[in-house]
Parts: C-alpha cells; sequence; structure tokens
C-alpha cells in the first residue's frame, strides 16, 4: 500500500519530506534503557522501550516535518523561510499560520488572550481506493511545545488540495528554536469500514484462556512481542 506526498515542483529538494515514523524515534526514546530498577516491586523491569504497543503507535505510518527554524521568543514566532513564487498557489507561503480563538470557544484548546497556531503542509496527500488518513500529533511526543489537533480526512478523495494542521501551543514559557524537521503530525491510513459494537461476558472458555495468557506474561517476557505481535512493515 502507498500513501503518496506531493509537493510543487519548485520545493522538490528544499522541504525535508515527510518519513516513515519509524524514522523519527526522538533521542530522548534511543537513549532509554530497557531495563530499569523498580523501587515499588524492588526488582528490576523493563522500561517503555521494550513496550510493543509503545513502540508501535509511535512507529505507525508516516511523518511530516517542519519545513523549517521557527524561532520563539515571549510568545513571538519567527522564521527565515525563501519560499520560491509560484504560479499555484501563492497563498500559502509560511510554515505558521494561526485560527482565531473564537473558532475553537468552548474547547479545552481555547484561551481567550491567545490564537490556535497552524502548521502550513505543503504537501498533497492521496490514500489507495477505501482508505483515509488520521492525522494527528506525533505519537507519544509530549516533549513537544505544541499539541497538534486530531483530524480525519478522506485522503482517496480529497488529494487536489491541501491539508494544514491545527495546533495548541501548550508551552507558554519556551523560548528557543523549534528545529527544521521537527515532526509536526503523525499521517497514519485508515480503511473505511462499517463496524458495529457487540458487548457481551466471558465464557467459561474466554476464562480459561484469559489466566492462561495472563500468567504466561507475568511469568516470562515478550510472549505478547513473540507471539501476538502482527508484523507491520
Amino acid at each position: 500500500m502507498t500513501l503518496t506526498f506531493r509537493c510543487r515542483p519548485e520545493l522538490a529538494g528544499k522541504l525535508p519530506p515527510p518519513i516513515p515514523a519509524v524514522q523519527g524515534l526522538p533521542d530522548w526514546f534511543k537513549a532509554l534503557p530497557q531495563r530499569a530498577f523498580n523501587d515499588t516491586s524492588q526488582v528490576e523491569g523493563q522500561t517503555v522501550k521494550r513496550c510493543p504497543p509503545f513502540i508501535d503507535a509511535m512507529t505507525y505510518g508516516f511523518l511530516i516535518p517542519l519545513p523549517c527554524d521557527v524561532k520563539v521568543n515571549n510568545g513571538e514566532f519567527t522564521w527565515d523561510f525563501d519560499m520560491p513564487v509560484n504560479t499555484i498557489d501563492n497563498f500559502v507561503r509560511s510554515p505558521l499560520a494561526f485560527h482565531d480563538s473564537s473558532q475553537i470557544k468552548g474547547t479545552p484548546f481555547f484561551q481567550d488572550d491567545r490564537f490556535a497556531i497552524k502548521f502550513n503542509n505543503f504537501w498533497s496527500i492521496e490514500a489507495p481506493p477505501g482508505y483515509s488518513v488520521l492525522f494527528t500529533h506525533p505519537v507519544n511526543r509530549a516533549d513537544l511545545p505544541f499539541t497538534t489537533l486530531t483530524g480525519l480526512v478522506d485522503c482517496d478523495l480529497y488529494h487536489d488540495s491541501l491539508v494544514h494542521f491545527p495546533a495548541h501551543w501548550h508551552d507558554i514559557g519556551f523560548n528557543g528554536v523549534l528545529p527544521k524537521g521537527t515532526p509536526i503530525a503523525q499521517c497514519v491510513p485508515v480503511k473505511r469500514e462499517s463496524w458495529t459494537l457487540s458487548v457481551e461476558t466471558l465464557s467459561d472458555e474466554d476464562s480459561r484462556k484469559l489466566r492462561a495468557v495472563s500468567k504466561a506474561i507475568t511469568l516470562e517476557e515478550g510472549v505478547y512481542r513473540h507471539q501476538f505481535r502482527a508484523g507491520k512493515r
């Protein structure tokens, strides 16, 4: 399956391209030990670096990077981004825009005296027939000073325009540089299907299996990883 990203010809080679999320793991994750001493249980245990669901969520799909350095100083955003003149769309020329706070009034993201920022995206995105794309904040990246809002776009149909990424800048004390290449959104292809909900109680056989799997996970490391983890790449 292919998710196709296209940019204007004059931007080719000037924009950092989208990357598979597995290539965008942050330095803090790479530096994590796989095991650590647990003060509560007084034994050594595994860290999140050994947790397949945590890792799979971070490495699934694709990341869209910030196209240039953005400097932040006391709430003022500045950048040096030499966007070439083009004949397709001269409106989107900067890496950042904004939404008036009235557009998010009544949501947890609203603050009366602050705009919501918007990361401008310079890539059109085409999904295969029957697939939408979930655009969300880079998974488990609470270290970033912003939170990208989540949206679902039918990119098999809507691919001849651009999807931009509203975000809540939550770290108002941040002063410094948001570097070029910082992931601003994670793109997760989602197959559109009709789902129904079934709520049931565990049968005796279900309960037996639950006890067996729970016991195996308790007694042996790597049970989920070796027996229940599906290949994703």
